[in-house]
């Protein structure tokens, strides 16, 4: 007998039915409780809503787990590469060695940008921020290819254009914002090793490929690749719930991301780090000012939304972290500070109390610094690494059969029946 729950609504008693998932989570299937009941429920921020059924990630926020299509973050950090990972994300499983050559060949193929683009990039004044570029950016790539249907061939076509072209998209845009020559990619070159290249190699001085660095990306977008239904990722369901291109969707969660709470907050991390700079490199006021609730002064980089234990994944940055900083010996009192802040709150009792861990985004901040990524590229770091995860999930929305255009209910709490005033009685 499958399980239900009950609630008793106006002393009339109503039967659920009660979803589970595969990893025995448990949701009570509420689509037909307004049409039965006239009740609707509330959840600011829905974090006790689930939107979808989805086999694409699984997290538990409690034991740190995080899973892309059942794998082990760990195990895809440690051995995988960010371009085998996102064809697992899209496909469902790992690719062999045919499938990953045949898709190298395609992400090189279409890695070249139209040169009509290179004017739109030029039209933006120089101090735009590149999130704001990259959206308009990708939602303009659907001008230039126009014929993307909602076919399996045609859809993996336009995953495997916008993971090669947005990457040229930002190194190019970073070039542009310089005044740089822009730096095509090379065929001879992997996925991660092209980008860098494309940041890095000028006509004055020949980039030098570092295999640490390009391990250490790698595992940045590995990390960021997907995280269930994030602030992003439901804003790329939503808007593809109305059936608009996957340009356009792909384009709104480029700007969902933009924020400071979302992906900026490794951005967050670097300002944070400036500002305990500027007022001597105090750690103990920046530490005491955190833990004064009355006090808006906060520690970017730590604590998680839904981690209540160590992030899995800052467990990897953090070793990269490590790998990178002792690579590139490089001085920089920004960094100093943070491996201070990171010791002080490790040990500090506040802080394992209230599940105040070192997050993803403040290794993930320190690590791009170190390796010359400017700071207001970090969350353009983050969308390209995410990339994979949105298009999985606007994918698997489209195939979902209880597929409906999202339409969220809300609790009305204006004023009653107004009669209009003429205006010679206001």
């Amino acid at each position: 007998m499958n399980e239900t729950a009950t609630i008793i609504l106006d002393g009339k008693k109503y039967e659920l039915p009660v979803i589970i998932g595969t990893e025995g989570e448990k949701a009570i299937d509420i689509r037909k409780l307004r049409q039965e009941t006239g009740y609707i429920t509330y959840d600011p921020g829905f974090g006790s809503t689930g939107s979808c059924k989805s086999a694409i990630t699984f997290m538990d926020g409690e034991k740190g787990i995080l899973r892309y299509r059942g794998i082990p973050i760990e195990q895809l950090a440690e051995n995988s590469t960010f371009v085998e990972t996102a064809y697992l994300l899209m496909n469902g499983e790992l690719p062999n060695r045919t499938e990953l050559n045949q898709i190298r060949v395609q992400l090189n193929d279409y890695s070249v940008v139209h040169e009509d683009m290179q004017d739109f990039f030029k039209s933006y004044p120089r101090a735009s921020h590149p999130m704001g570029i990259l959206s308009a950016m990708v939602n303009t790539l659907r001008s230039f290819y126009p014929e993307l249907t909602n076919t399996e061939e045609s859809i993996n076509k336009t995953f495997l254009r916008l993971v090669s072209k947005v990457r040229t998209m930002a190194a190019m845009s970073y070039k542009i914002s310089r005044g740089h020559k822009v730096v095509y990619p090379r065929q001879d070159y992997t996925y991660c090793a092209n980008f860098l290249n494309m940041m890095f190699d000028s006509p004055v001085r020949s980039y030098e490929v570092d295999e640490e660095l390009v391990k250490a990306l790698n595992i940045f977008w590995i990390l960021h690749a997907d995280h269930e239904q994030n602030c992003s990722t439901a804003t790329v369901r939503v808007v593809g719930s109305g059936q608009v291109n996957l340009y356009a969707a792909i384009s709104a969660g480029i700007s969902a991301l933009w924020g400071p709470l979302h992906g900026g907050a490794n951005q967050a991390v670097i300002a944070m780090l400036e500002e305990i700079k500027n007022n001597g490199g105090d750690l103990s006021n920046a530490v005491k000012k955190a833990k004064d609730k009355n006090d808006p002064f906060r520690l970017m980089g730590f604590g998680h939304r839904v981690y209540k234990t160590y992030d899995p994944r800052a467990k990897i940055m953090k070793k990269m972290c490590d790998i990178v900083l002792s690579k590139l010996t490089k001085s920089d009192p920004l960094l100093d500070i943070a491996r201070k802040l990171e010791e002080v709150a490790l040990k500090d009792p506040y802080f394992i109390d209230h599940h105040l861990y070192p997050n993803v985004d403040f290794y993930s901040g320190i690590v791009l610094r170190a390796m010359g990524i400017p700071t207001n590229m970090f969350t353009v770091m983050f969308a390209i690494g995410r990339l994979p995860g949105w298009i999985s999930q606007w994918k698997e929305s489209l195939d979902d059969p209880d597929w409906k255009i999202s339409r969220p209910r809300q609790v009305y709490i204006g004023k009653n029946r107004t009669d209009y005033a003429p205006i010679g009685k206001r």
